[in-house]
């Protein structure tokens, strides 16, 4: 049976500075939590409060309902994957996964049984008998979430486990680690910078700034949805444009006026007739036409998959948008007329102090 977890204004102070500032959050059984962020804003921070490597200044941890905030990690039945690969380089693989049952006394057969069933579920009991000093990066984070999960726990706490690795590891893993635990029903919370990773694995995704719970949604909620101009921009990648609100339908539907007069319907929005905005509207939901917004082509870039356009608009705004690879491409310094999937340009109030600082990572 999965756990389930849950922070009681959780709070972590080092001298006079907060890490985490009054955070409570429930997780229910099996769910597959990414906290996601900047650098600097708890991540980690927080999810060594849970795991119990650090007491909290302020707050419990609760897990399945029991108080465990004075519990130590070792009691706490957590397993626990370090951004840093942390496996003993003088024991083979074998060794390596069995080192809890072990420390457990438990006995020999049992122990080298639970070792052989986790490093088959990680596809690496081939190679049972070699040591990580042998195997790759990818390969070694492999076992060392075999051995967390060999350790029996029903929490995995994930603390950016890819960060170090190939790109194409990174995916790789990301799905073999979602795999695994679904199949095991396990409780787990994802520590990762990589938005591109947290919407691949997530059930949910919760957002930390400075410290706090910024939004949480499914990753769909939070990229088709989000509540604020900050997750608009740390979660994919969107256009922002300065404007003025100057019309409303019955349905809430409303109409924006950019710089220079010119204007764009937009999707439903709270805002009224003569409220300062910020519109969000993403590089895919951007279009070409025979008229509409003028824009003149700054660069044309490769994408893989895509061409990603950008463009400075008769507004004096910058914006990009994607065109498929097999299409031609417009020439740099050509003029464009663009125009946006009205359901998808999300309409935010404008900050008070400013866009600049509305999305800034630090």
């Amino acid at each position: 049976m999965a756990t389930k977890i849950e922070l009681d204004g959780i709070s972590m102070k080092f001298g006079d500075f907060y890490a985490v500032r009054n955070i409570s959050l429930k997780v229910e059984e099996g769910e597959y939590i990414t906290i996601l962020g900047p650098s600097g804003c708890g991540k980690t921070t927080l999810i060594k409060v849970i795991a119990g490597i650090w007491r909290p200044t302020e707050g419990r941890v609760l897990v399945d309902g029991q108080d465990v905030t004075d519990v130590p990690i070792e009691d706490r039945d957590t397993g626990y994957v370090f951004q840093n690969i942390a496996l003993f380089p003088n024991m083979d693989l074998m060794e390596n996964v069995g080192y809890s049952p072990r420390v457990k006394d438990m006995p020999k057969d049992v122990t080298e049984s639970v070792s052989t069933e986790y490093l088959e579920l990680v596809k690496m009991l081939d190679r049972a008998g070699m040591f990580p000093g042998e195997l790759s990066g990818g390969e070694q984070q492999k076992v060392a979430i075999a051995r967390a999960l060999a350790s029996g726990s029903k929490m995995l706490m994930l603390d950016e486990p890819l960060s170090a690795l190939d790109a194409r590891v990174r995916v790789e893993l990301r799905y073999d680690i979602r795999r695994l635990v679904k199949k095991l029903g396990i409780t787990v919370l994802h520590v990762t910078h990589d938005q591109e990773e947290a919407m691949s694995v997530s059930d949910r995704i919760v957002l930390m700034r400075a410290g706090g719970i910024h939004e949480s949604g499914s990753p769909l909620e939070m990229y088709r949805e989000p509540k604020s101009i900050f997750a608009a921009y740390f979660i994919g990648e969107t256009n922002l444009l300065g404007c003025t609100v100057t019309d409303k339908s019955r349905t809430g539907k409303t109409t924006v006026r950019l710089r220079g007069g010119k204007s764009v319907k937009a999707a439903r929005s709270e805002l009224e007739e003569g409220d300062a905005a910020v519109i969000s509207v993403r590089p895919e939901r951007v279009y070409t036409a025979t008229e509409g917004l003028k824009a003149k082509v700054l660069s044309v870039v490769f994408m893989g998959t895509y061409w990603r356009v950008r463009t400075v608009t008769e507004t004096k705004d910058y914006v990009d948008y994607n065109i498929s690879t097999d299409k031609v491409t417009p020439e740099i310094g050509s003029k464009v007329y663009l125009v946006f999937n009205k359901k998808a340009t999300k309409v935010f109030k404008r900050p008070e102090k400013g866009l600049a600082e509305a999305i800034r990572l630090e």
